[in-house]
This record gives structure tokens, C-alpha cells and sequence, in this order.
């Protein structure tokens, strides 16, 4: 990952509360992003997606085995992508080899130098995309479909999820999650109390601060939504883009969406 990237993450975790000034997804970087995906795609295929009347990305990739029913949404971090090479390609590409389709979307994003707090509007965005992915697997005969989120990601599903008692999905996978208090829409903590399907928080044990001083804070909401299909698991040595642990991050999703939705023996 490159530096600037890295930087990113960091200031994600321990940027000051800057004034939140209204902002939409950078469309021109999503087309660059997706430019420069498409052309280099190895596993599954590149498919339009609309939010609206806004096209974003998608890459799909059906289950080695053919349909099964089961698909999993993946939403990246700031400052990434769909085929994102931590955390989201080895997920996207693998989970298929598991009886799992996968459909990795573009989530919103900013230029590389926004605050943390611009992002919150951005929230505002996810659900016509998230609910776009879950449309174009229903088409593919996919009834048990999970979101994957990582980071960012996971704070932007786990805000998806606690609207409306959204239905269509049936577990939720959040990968190095924090607790972002500079705007309800994007603090997981809310949101947890609000989900009531079952959720699996991975986590590293070498992740960034902000995700590991809120593991408690984390299952204390879960407890308020009564959710007892909650789970943490830590990762031993992992950091939080699991650099070096990608068959562990692979194996951990894949062994908990077995327990949960009945994968077969794989």
C-alpha cells in the first residue's frame, strides 16, 4: 500500500473534529479507479451498477461450484476500491472458492486530502448503492446475501444496516471497525443497537487504535440491540489491513458464514 494511503487510514483514526462542510462522492476518481480496474482484473467481471441515476462500479465474481444462492457484498475503506489488494481482493476472490459469490462495489469517496468529517454526508449515499448490489444478486438467484465491510466500509454498513430493519440482508462481516463520533451517521455504536442480524466484528490484535479501544464499546451496543448472534473475534498479530494474514482473514469470514448459513462441508 502506498504512503499515501497509509496516511489516510491513520488521519481517519485520529483526526480533530473539523467543521463538516456538505460534499458527494468524487464521480471523476471513481471513473479513473474504475478505468484502471477493469483493465486489470484477473478474477470475476466488471459490472455497471446504478445508485439513482449515478453508475458506479461492481465486480462480480460467481461461486467456483456455480449458483448456490449465497453472495456477499464487500464495501472497501477510505481511500480504496473494489479490487483493493488488502482486505477486499482476497475476500472477493477466495469466498468463491467457498460456495460464495461475491460483488465488490465502489463506496463513496473524496479526494485524498479530505477530513474524516466530510465523509459524513457521504453516508447519506450508501444505501441506493448497497441496495443496488443486493438488486443485481437477486437477479443472479442469490437469496442468502451478507455485507462485508472493512474499515470505513464497515462504519458505512453498519449505518446502512440499522435503517429500517433492512431485510434483504442476512449477515454482516465488520472488518476493523471503529466507533467515529463526529456524526451519528457514522458512529457503528448507534448503528449496532439498531442490527439485529447476526454480525461477526474481526478485528486484529495489532490493528489501528481507535478499533481496538472500542471493542468494548462495540459489544456493549450490540448488547443493547439484544443481538446474540453478535460476535468479536480478535486476530492474533494481525494489523488492519491483515498484511501477510490473508488466508487467516480468508478462513476466519468463510468459517463464520459456514456456522451461520449452512455452506455445506467445503
Amino acid at each position: 500500500m502506498n504512503i499515501t494511503i497509509k496516511l489516510l487510514f491513520l488521519l481517519f483514526f485520529i483526526s480533530p473534529l473539523w467543521g463538516v462542510v456538505e460534499a458527494a462522492s468524487d464521480l471523476e476518481k471513481e471513473k479513473r479507479w474504475s478505468e484502471q480496474i477493469v483493465d486489470s482484473l484477473l478474477v470475476g467481471e466488471s459490472v455497471e451498477l446504478k445508485a439513482g441515476d449515478t453508475p458506479f462500479l461492481g465486480i462480480y465474481a460467481e461461486a467456483s461450484e456455480g449458483p448456490t444462492g449465497r453472495a456477499a457484498i464487500l464495501a472497501h475503506g477510505i481511500g480504496a476500491h473494489p479490487n483493493w489488494p488488502e482486505v477486499i481482493n482476497p475476500l472477493r476472490s477466495n469466498l468463491p472458492d467457498h460456495g460464495w459469490s461475491t460483488l465488490s462495489i465502489q463506496m463513496p469517496i473524496l479526494a485524498n486530502d479530505a477530513p474524516i468529517a466530510d465523509y459524513a454526508p457521504l453516508f447519506d449515499e450508501v444505501a441506493p448503492r448497497i441496495d443496488a448490489a443486493v438488486a443485481y444478486l437477486r437477479q443472479q438467484g442469490d437469496d442468502s446475501i451478507v455485507l462485508v465491510g472493512h474499515s470505513l466500509g464497515a462504519s458505512m454498513g453498519a449505518a446502512y444496516l440499522a435503517q429500517d430493519k433492512r431485510k434483504d440482508i442476512k449477515g454482516f462481516v465488520a472488518i476493523g471497525m471503529s466507533i467515529i463520533d463526529l456524526d451519528d451517521r457514522m458512529n457503528s455504536a448507534l448503528a449496532l443497537q439498531k442490527i439485529d442480524i447476526p454480525v461477526l466484528d474481526l478485528f486484529g490484535s495489532r490493528d489501528l487504535d481507535n478499533v481496538l479501544a472500542t471493542v468494548n464499546e462495540r459489544a456493549k451496543a450490540s448488547r443493547k440491540a439484544e443481538n446474540t448472534a453478535y460476535q468479536q473475534i480478535e486476530i492474533e498479530g494481525a494489523d488492519h489491513f491483515f498484511v501477510g494474514m490473508e488466508d487467516t482473514l480468508v478462513r476466519r469470514v468463510y468459517g463464520w458464514l459456514k456456522t451461520h448459513f449452512n455452506t455445506g462441508t467445503r
